[in-house]
């Protein structure tokens, strides 16, 4: 990933390149594996009480926090492409260290982008991380509408056989008409040719009618049974998914519960569909 001019404002790559630029390179015809995680900024959440004993990790450094970035990249090291939600990109609480880069770094894959969605300065540096093992042919952002500002989808466009594959990793918010407006905005990101993927903390149940709905008009789906993702210490809840076009083969979904969050990650493989199905 290039590095992008000004005018993509809050959004740094990793300066990377060459290398395969096309999937089919690194994988053959196996499944791609995709992973979608809240990291929650590294801080590990055992029990609800941490929410407010451990308050202060939002804004300031923890010990544990790095223990949490280094028990969570041993897994990245077997995805494709992996989408971060809530990690920081270099502030104090950080210890200013751009969280998405050292995942990549960790899991020795060379390519990362964030994306700034709410910028705090010194204090914060709330962003979406998006991690690959092949450079991307473009990165851009976008910002989501909303009743507060602070939301956005980073999109990434790659090559898997020869077919455009387009990648949004985004964070939607907690009221549904909120979520509506920004189901609209993917939509149109998602409105491309070739195979489209979208990664989030969705903060919606699967049967969310909006959800729903957005799947239905974009030739999107999710798994027949998507796993529960939090809280992470007593999953209740299907709030974290990976939603694919209609004709890619979903091979295997899964949660995996690693590191420290208060989510647990979404695993997915898919397939490109057998060559009588394209179109």
């Amino acid at each position: 990933m290039t590095r992008r001019a000004a005018s993509q404002r809050g959004l740094s790559c990793s300066t990377a390149t060459g290398g395969p630029e096309d999937f089919i390179a690194v994988r053959g015809h196996q499944p791609l594996r995709l992973l979608s995680h809240n990291i929650q900024v590294g801080i590990a959440t055992h029990r609800y009480r941490d929410y407010l004993t451990g308050g202060w990790k939002h804004l300031l450094p923890s010990a544990d926090r790095a223990r949490s970035l280094a028990a969570i990249a041993p897994t990245l090291s077997h995805f494709d492409i992996i989408g971060l939600q809530e990690a920081d990109a270099g502030s104090i609480r950080s210890r200013f260290l751009n969280q998405a880069e050292h995942l990549a770094e960790l899991a020795e894959l060379s390519h990362w982008a964030v994306r700034v969605n709410r910028d705090l300065g010194q204090f914060g540096k709330h962003a979406l991380g998006l991690i690959s093992r092949i450079q991307p042919r473009e990165i851009t952002q976008c910002p989501l509408p909303g009743r507060m500002p602070g939301r956005g989808a980073l999109v990434a466009d790659f090559l898997w056989d020869g077919h455009p594959l387009r990648v949004i990793d985004t964070h939607l918010a907690l009221s549904r008409r909120a979520r509506q407006m920004q189901f609209d905005q993917l939509g149109e990101l998602a409105d491309v040719p070739g195979y489209v993927v979208v990664m989030a903390d969705f903060n919606c149940e699967p049967d969310d009618p909006g959800m729903q709905q957005w799947c239905i008009e974009n030739g999107l789906k999710l798994p027949k049974r998507p796993p529960l993702t939090y809280p992470r210490w007593q999953p209740q809840r299907a709030i974290d998914h990976i939603a694919v076009s209609q004709s890619l083969d979903i091979r295997g979904t899964e949660a995996r519960p690693i590191g420290g969050s208060d989510h647990i990650p979404v695993a997915m493989s898919i397939a490109l569909p057998l060559p009588h199905k394209q179109h």
